[in-house]
């Protein structure tokens, strides 16, 4: 793992208000609230490729611009229906988040319309 601090103290310095003193200690492998920490980022970004882990930690976080940049290239090159649907779903997510709802109704119609083709009709993901 990287090298990771914990920020103990903050004080501005008396000399210049626009200069600060910061107190870290570096945290350890067997650090259990970094673990936590890290588990949940895991979790929370799961996905079946780095990409895919890559796109959900941009929304996550809030780079909507570059998260829409990876998902276009994803879908030039998506490998097959079930891979498109995906990648339309998570770009209407990422226009929910950006408070475009017209744009997000599209893309998710997408993969809707995609899915419905391609699923059974009792799937549950289409229910």
């Amino acid at each position: 793992m990287h090298s990771v601090f914990r920020v103990v103290e903050m004080k501005q310095t008396a000399k210049n208000n626009r200069l600060w003193q910061v107190h870290l200690t570096i945290t350890d492998d067997n650090d259990p609230q970094l673990s936590t920490l890290t588990n949940r980022i895991k979790e929370e970004v799961r996905g079946s490729t780095g990409l895919h882990r890559m796109g959900k930690l941009m929304l996550k976080v809030g780079d909507f611009d570059q998260a829409e940049e990876l998902y276009n290239e994803l879908l030039k090159g998506a490998p097959d229906d079930r891979e498109r649907a995906f990648i339309y779903h998570q770009l209407g997510w990422l226009k929910v988040d950006q408070g475009e709802y017209k744009a997000a109704v599209k893309f998710y119609e997408k993969s809707l319309e995609i899915k419905r083709k391609t699923l059974p009709g009792d799937d549950a993901s289409l229910g």
